[in-house]
């Protein structure tokens, strides 16, 4: 598919949308640049490791559970709830509502994965997480055309994410108590960190401030993790009023 920057096939919110290709290049690209991130991730996943040992998973179930969610607040929450019996209808509901703002950044992308076929935006959308789908927001804006960055960086950070989990369970008691290290802050960083990149002006801080006001409110008054997709939805709705004046 062509990656001629005069052929635009469609528009987001900035604009028209350069067309996208998915070739080696793009792929290696999103691997080379989604490493530094995964680094920041692979220490997330070691306290998740620490935390699911903790809680009496085995290891072929943690790294099993690494490698087909790929979600580390997800897995974090289901690990909380972890229990023998397991419960099923618990964990699955938990891990759901904490996973629907997936469906708000996978349509973010929409305008260059439908460019795709089925099979290669399917199999990028796998691999997607929070802070793959930052950075491949960033560089498919510039034009890049490089419509398999999504999908390398995510195997990049799915690699390390892995590894890092067989580590955290193998470690188990010997690392004790994650906090202690600062390792339950490492999520947390590595958001901040891609927030800034987002930074383009003054007129970011409406939306911003309308998910952390609704997300702080809603965590104040509705248990378990609704804060999360409410926060995405506030800024989505002002995003879309300020584009309907």
């Amino acid at each position: 598919m062509s990656t001629d920057s005069s052929d635009r096939e469609t528009t987001d919110e900035d604009g028209p949308v350069e067309s996208v290709g998915f070739s080696g290049d793009g792929l290696r690209a999103g691997f080379l640049t989604g490493l530094p991130v995964a680094l920041g991730v692979a220490a997330y996943g070691v306290a998740f490791g620490v935390l699911a040992s903790d809680a009496g998973v085995s290891l072929p179930t943690a790294v099993l559970m690494s490698a087909t969610v790929l979600a580390g607040a997800a897995q974090l929450v289901a690990v909380g709830l972890w229990d023998w019996p397991v419960p099923v209808v618990a964990v699955v509901g938990a891990t759901l509502v904490v996973n629907l703002r997936y469906l708000l950044m996978g349509a973010s992308l929409k305008p260059w994965l439908t460019q795709l076929s089925s099979g290669r935006a399917y199999a990028s959308l796998f691999f997607m997480a929070d802070e793959n789908w930052a950075l491949t927001i960033e560089e498919l804006r510039s034009g890049s055309g490089r419509g398999a960055f999504l999908l390398g960086s995510g195997l990049a950070i799915w690699l390390l994410w892995v590894l890092a989990t067989a580590v955290g369970v193998v470690a188990g008691g010997l690392v004790g108590d994650p906090s202690a290290y600062g390792l339950d802050f490492v999520l947390t960083a590595v958001f901040l960190a891609l927030l800034v990149g987002f930074w383009d002006g003054a007129g970011r801080l409406t939306p911003w401030t309308a998910a952390a006001v609704v997300a702080l409110a809603v965590a104040a008054l509705v248990p378990g993790r609704w804060y999360i997709l409410a926060g995405g939805i506030a800024a989505s709705l002002v995003e879309v009023g300020r584009g309907v004046r």
